[in-house]
């Protein structure tokens, strides 16, 4: 093994967590032998030093940069302060990197953007050819006073050029350009950036710093990027493969001189996907068609014609569709339309060839792309010259290219074509939207994988890793993996036997009833905080309903709130963590499930209610038909609904639970509400048991239990931990 005691220069703190140094010491060979880790790490295990504590000391020794990403806004918050802390023991240059939007003075978009800063650069660059033409024709003059007769013709022809820049200079001045990046250009910014590295910045504290001097701060940080250490970033910066290719070369880095390190990777299958997936609205294509018919050009006929029939194929498909009332039941959400076939394309592309009537839809379709491009570059222009006071996107040039890879694609493996329908709320009327949903996430994730040095993709729940390998694509990585440190005497893991909750056995009377008791008795018998998550919003209102109704009638001092669609979870994160004898309902699906830690005394039981596994639809099945079909070799496994279905439920199921115990000295419940969470379910259930698909040392940890005795269980517990602050209650 390579000596590796070099890294603790860049550990901030006195003492490595238990195995954390034997996970520094696996992670840095892993990178001297070019090889990525999957490292799963439950809380306490000190993840993300682990791994970035050695990315450092190997990027340091082989002039690489190490870049680390999440899509948690807290994780990012506590990255910032784990640099922090690193700097102080090792200086480092840090950057922290936030998407322009969030970070823009004057508030445009990405197109505008770049067309005033092309602009203002050429206007400063004029201006500096002026000054120095001016300051040569200075010197000419008084050379010519001199006597010098060739520097009396120089002079000349300098003042016919120095008109002729002026005249440019005064020409560029009516284009739009940006006052921020003007005093970019031409200031002197080594304030900035000593201010800069002084310390690990963060984006609202460069765009504050920025506002005070009148200065583009977003500008300056990619122009400060370069011999970096440490990129603090979003995912969508190395996800999305153009923002990815823009992000290295602000680096000024290859590929191959990246180390990145992806947190809460097990989000990075469905960002992945997201990324690859594309879309056209109905209105989109209505636009386009507005600006074809405004076009005098040839080609602006042939491309009307195919563009207009994709529009009507796409009406028709929809349309098609609707029952007796459905129209009226469409809502303000993107609602899919099935449109796939078994034996044959699929309906949008079967109804655009039948609408279709002209010369030849490839042959259309590319002059429509040309044309489209043309009139992008056109606005462009108009926009840099001052013509237009927005930057104009072509409508047609997004449209041609969609139904372009939708003809191509939509019949490859991994694509699936998707039809979804809305409500406009200004307009009440319903429209469409054509969709290539990209199924399998290695189309995006494998070639980044192959680009960069090595990658270390670390969660509290990556396992099995041979799965996460197989859909992100990464070949023979490196495994590590880490159960819960903490004392097991300071936890318990309940599986309670009650029915389980298949979607058709929610509305029985008797399941609702078991279910109640069973949450009921957890409220009352945890000596604090509960938090409850449901396979739905709308199963935690049912159930929200019920125990205030309940509890109400008790005379109960327990206060329940109910996480809604919509509102501030931070607010109600704050109002639940300030009570002390409190339950808060919620969706496994939504946003306090995973990234938000309840420490201490701020939650004490957290309960998961059913296996909440995804709306099960078409393009769910879709999902599961492209994993059998890629991952069938893999294993003798189904891996359609083992990948894609029943492995991400399981890892939000553990994300919940360890919402909880979040520290040595923490103590409290989880409590699994589902007879397919038991032993006895795996016995009696068979394939539709979950508890298998759990990693070994954590069903070790489960223990079945009835559900009328749930409650003993818990007040034994919190007894023995001496956590109640009155009388415990009586069963």
């Amino acid at each position: 093994m390579a000596e590796t005691n070099g890294y603790m220069r860049f550990f901030p703190y006195e003492e490595p967590y238990q195995n954390q140094r034997e996970a520094m010491d696996r992670i840095y060979n892993a990178f001297s032998r070019g090889q990525d880790v999957l490292f799963e790490g439950a809380c306490g295990t000190g993840k993300t030093l682990s791994s970035l504590v050695p990315a450092l000391e190997y990027a340091r020794e082989e002039d690489k940069t190490v870049v680390i990403t999440t899509n948690v806004h807290q994780q990012m918050r506590q990255f910032v302060a784990d640099a922090r802390a690193i700097t102080q023991e090792e200086p480092i240059r840090a950057v922290v990197f936030r998407g322009k939007g969030s970070m823009c003075h004057i508030d445009v978009g990405f197109e505008e953007c770049q067309v005033l800063r092309d602009n203002t650069y050429e206007v400063v660059d004029a201006e500096s050819d002026l000054a120095e033409l001016e300051d040569r024709q200075e010197e000419l003059l008084e050379a010519s006073r001199e006597g010098d007769e060739r520097a009396a013709e120089a002079r000349s022809a300098v003042m016919d050029e120095l008109e002729q820049v002026q005249e440019r200079v005064e020409g560029l001045e009516e284009q739009n350009t940006c006052e921020y990046y003007y005093n970019n250009l031409v200031g002197d910014n080594d304030e900035f950036y000593s201010w800069l590295y002084d310390d690990v910045r963060t984006p609202d504290d460069i765009y504050e710093f920025a506002e005070q001097q009148q200065l583009c701060g977003y500008e300056l940080l990619k122009d400060g990027m370069e011999g970096v250490d440490l990129v603090v970033c979003n995912y969508h910066h190395l996800l999305d493969p153009m923002i990815r290719e823009q992000f290295f070369r602000w680096l000024d880095r290859d590929p191959e001189d990246v180390i990145t390190i992806f947190d809460e990777a097990h989000n990075v299958e469905d960002t992945a996907r997201e990324h690859a997936t594309r879309t056209l609205t109905e209105n989109t294509l209505d636009s386009a068609l507005d600006e074809l018919q405004d076009s005098d050009d040839a080609r602006s006929e042939p491309a009307y014609n195919v563009v207009s029939a994709f529009r009507a194929a796409l009406e028709a498909t929809y349309e098609d569709s609707f029952g007796f009332g459905d129209r009226e039941k469409v809502g303000d959400d993107w609602e899919d339309v099935s449109i796939a076939n078994d034996d044959k394309r699929d309906d949008l592309t079967l109804a655009f060839l039948q609408q279709y009537t002209g010369k030849g839809i490839d042959t259309e379709l590319e002059l429509a792309v040309h044309l489209g491009r043309e009139l992008d570059e056109e606005y462009e222009e108009a926009y840099k010259n001052g013509e237009s006071t927005t930057r104009q996107e072509c409508q047609t040039l997004q449209a041609a290219t969609f139904i372009q890879s939708f003809m191509d694609e939509s019949a490859e493996l991994g694509q699936y074509p998707v039809v979804s329908v809305r409500r406009d709320e200004a307009t009440e009327e319903v429209y469409g939207r054509a969709e290539l949903y990209t199924c399998i996430p290695r189309e995006v994730t494998e070639d980044l994988f192959g680009e960069v040095y090595a990658t270390v993709l670390m969660s509290a729940t990556l396992r099995p890793f041979d799965v996460s390998a197989a859909v992100l694509g990464l070949d023979d990585p490196v495994e590590i993996a880490y159960g819960l440190q903490f004392p097991e005497q300071n936890r318990r893991t309940f599986a309670v036997e009650t029915p389980a909750l298949f979607s058709s056995e929610r509305d029985d009377p008797e399941t609702q009833a078991a279910i109640a008791g069973v949450l009921r008795d957890s409220v009352e018998f945890t000596a604090g905080n509960t938090l409850l998550f449901f396979p739905s919003y709308a199963e935690a209102e049912r159930y929200y309903d019920r125990l205030n109704r309940e509890l109400g009638n008790d005379g109960s001092d327990t206060t329940l709130y109910m996480d809604e669609p919509g509102t501030s979870v931070e607010e109600l994160r704050q109002r639940f963590v300030a009570d002390d004898d409190a339950a808060l309902f919620t969706s496994l699906w939504g946003t306090l499930a995973e990234g938000v830690s309840f420490d201490g005394d701020e939650a004490r039981t957290v309960a998961v209610v059913g296996v909440p596994y995804p709306h099960l639809n078409d393009r769910m099945d879709a999902v599961q038909e492209a994993y059998d079909r890629t991952f069938a070799d893999r294993s003798g496994r189904d891996s359609g609904w083992e990948y894609a279905v029943e492995i991400p439920t399981i890892r939000k199921t553990r994300q919940a639970l360890g919402r909880v115990i979040r520290s040595p000295d923490d103590f409290g419940v989880r409590v699994l509400v589902d007879k397919r969470y038991t032993e006895a379910g795996e016995r009696e259930m068979g394939k539709y048991s979950v508890r298998g698909t759990f990693p070994p040392e954590e069903r070790a940890e489960m223990l079945d239990v009835q559900a009328e005795k749930l409650k003993f269980a818990m007040l034994n517990f919190y007894s023995d931990k001496d956590a109640w602050r009155g009388e415990p209650p009586t069963p």
